[in-house]
């Protein structure tokens, strides 16, 4: 007897738009898991930090810059004048050597600095070996600048792996990651940009931006240094932080 079994195309469609569904909610619920542990890593082995322990009211306010001319000095400006010190700004090592008097301004003015490594690439798609040299190149470039002691790291594209993870421990960094993101490269609107960082909490990490995709950051410090205030906060470099961070792990595939 032969058996024939007639597929509906619309149903097949169906059928796969909630897998595909299933598949994409998994893999937010694994993301909102891993967000509740100050770190990343692999078992037994180095980790990204993305928020301090959270027992004191300390956070810390980091900015990045990749590229740009105009969005660094009126943010400094802005911190300056509502007296905010200890940031961390994470610099692409290829911008500072174009930008050598903001990166002395950012020192002077008793901010911290990581590096986001020399060019713009997704380490998560770079083999080891090609990691490692970009490290090392923006290494080069922050003592020739006369920036020491840089020991912390951010992902150039945010993304990173095990295998990221392993090269920045070998060569001696702390990869950053962060635990509110104030998405300020968007422009959403002063209010909006508070809206996204007022839910802080003690030890977070909060990510911004000073390249000059953020045309709206500097208006919105006042408001962040009004928010810190109102809530006790007080802002501390991620060095500081993460100075004595004990959590446990999860693991990165």
């Amino acid at each position: 007897m032969n058996f024939f079994f007639v597929l509906n195309g619309k149903k097949v469609k169906h059928s796969l738009i909630i897998m595909i569904a299933a598949f994409f909610t998994a893999g937010i619920l694994f993301v909102e898991n891993s967000l509740k542990e100050p770190v990343f890593s692999t078992e037994n082995g180095p980790r990204a930090i993305y928020k301090g322990e959270g027992k004191d009211n300390k956070v810390a306010l980091t900015f990045d810059i990749t590229w740009g001319d105009e969005r660094a000095i009126p943010i400094l400006d802005a911190l300056k004048a509502n007296n905010i010190k200890n940031c961390t700004f994470f610099l692409s090592a290829s911008w500072a050597e174009r930008h050598p008097d903001i990166v002395k301004r950012i020192v002077e003015d008793g901010h911290e600095i990581g590096s986001k490594g020399y060019q713009y690439k997704n380490y998560a798609d770079l083999e080891e070996q090609k990691i490692k040299r970009d490290i090392l190149q923006a290494q080069e470039v922050f003592k020739t600048l006369g920036v020491k002691d840089v020991t912390l790291l951010r992902a150039p594209t945010g993304a990173f792996n095990d295998k990221v993870l392993k090269v920045a421990e070998n060569v001696g960094y702390t990869l950053v990651h962060w635990s509110v993101n104030s998405d300020d490269w968007k422009n959403p609107g002063t209010e909006m940009i508070i809206e996204n960082v007022k839910g802080m909490k003690p030890g977070d990490i909060i990510l911004l931006h000073a390249s000059d995709s953020a045309k709206q950051t500097d208006t919105a410090i006042p408001q962040i240094s009004k928010l810190l205030k109102q809530k006790g906060y007080g802002t501390y470099s991620v060095s500081e932080l993460i100075s004595n961070t004990d959590a446990k792990s999860n693991e990165v595939k």
